[in-house]
């Protein structure tokens, strides 16, 4: 069994990695500056696992204290979740995501080398694909980035690459993953946004507990099925075991790769609306809005690599993300009949 860092390992999908990881019979140590974490995850993965995790509280720019962080322990290999992610506000702060996002990896990466860390698993995003041609899209498929964050994620994907090409890194691993949801089914952990939610689910969930009236449908008539966006909704914890699957094939070759992490099934903004009502015996109230400038059409994945390479496909669908989101929110809300 390994010993794993997580940077961001307090996150919405690193506090789910760790529990996986955790569960497969690894040790993991967590690396987070709670820029984007509760500061009650850490008990709740406890509550969780059974297990106390040791948390390093620190920004991944901060060279010196991440290396001497890990000299403490006997890392063999790198999750690299601590990235900030909010497309807009890449867009309205460039030099805040250009330094957090690449000159952090850059720093992360300086502190592995200086410590003989040569392998990392890297949570990037199917947003470096931009406009695509057609879904399901490949991983040859052009990356056509169109914001910031998907810039950032992009060039930090091609630093990881260039360092595993020239043998400083051993083992690298790209994941590419689409629209993650849903909540570990114990309802312990689970997705916390702040402020008005960027992402469609947890909008959902919103609307579900009253938080908010109604849910603004941005389009209806895109050429899809019933004229909504289609998007690749995949389960978070589908999700935490691909990365989990991602270090143990590292661990045991000396590889670098990209794939996607998605179902491969287009589910549109009607048909989750709909499949949470069934899920949940819950209303959501929507209304049509025009489109949002930028939005594509369809939008999902091809993840046959990921499948042939690591063994791994997603397992859980529409049915149980709604319901598992659900009842994290439900629970977290003080909502009892669920």
């Amino acid at each position: 069994m390994a010993c794993v860092l997580l940077t961001g390992g307090n996150g919405y999908i690193g506090s789910h990695t760790t529990a996986v990881l955790s569960e497969r019979g690894h040790d993991v140590i967590i690396l987070d500056n709670f820029s984007n974490s509760g500061r009650d995850v850490p008990d709740r993965l406890r509550r969780l696992t059974g297990k106390t995790f040791p948390i390093i509280e620190a920004d991944i720019r901060d060279t010196a204290t991440v290396t001497a962080a890990l000299a403490e322990f006997p890392i063999d290999a790198v999750i690299h979740f601590a990235a900030l992610k909010a497309v807009g506000e890449s867009e309205a702060d460039p030099l805040l995501y250009y330094d957090m996002n690449i000159v952090g990896t850059i720093r992360l990466l300086e502190a592995m080398q200086a410590r003989n860390i040569r392998r990392i698993v890297f949570s990037s995003s199917a947003t470096v694909y931009g406009q695509p041609d057609f879904s399901p899209i490949p991983e040859d498929a052009p990356t056509r980035v169109q914001n910031i964050y998907g810039r950032t994620k992009l060039v930090m994907e091609n630093l990881i690459t260039d360092l595993a090409r020239t043998g400083k890194l051993l083992g690298a691993a790209n994941l590419r993953y689409f629209n993650p949801v849903g909540a570990h089914p114990s309802a312990m952990i689970g997705e916390t946004p702040a402020g008005v939610p960027n992402n469609l689910m947890p909008y959902v969930c919103q609307v579900a507990s009253g938080i908010r009236p109604f849910l603004q449908v941005f389009g209806s008539d895109y050429d899809t099925p019933d004229g909504t966006g289609v998007r690749d909704y995949i389960h978070v914890m589908d999700l935490a075991q691909a990365h989990a699957a991602a270090v143990e094939h590292l661990l045991a070759n000396d590889t670098a790769f990209t794939v996607n992490l998605g179902t491969g099934i287009g589910i549109s903004v009607l048909d989750l609306v709909h499949a949470f009502e069934h899920a949940n015996k819950r209303k959501i109230e929507y209304k049509i809005v025009p489109r949002r400038p930028g939005d594509v059409a369809s939008y999902f994945a091809n993840p046959e690599a990921a499948e042939k390479l690591l063994g791994w496909k997603a397992r859980l669908g529409i049915e149980e993300m709604c319901r598992d989101a659900w009842v994290w929110e439900a629970k977290r809300g003080g909502i009892n009949d669920v």
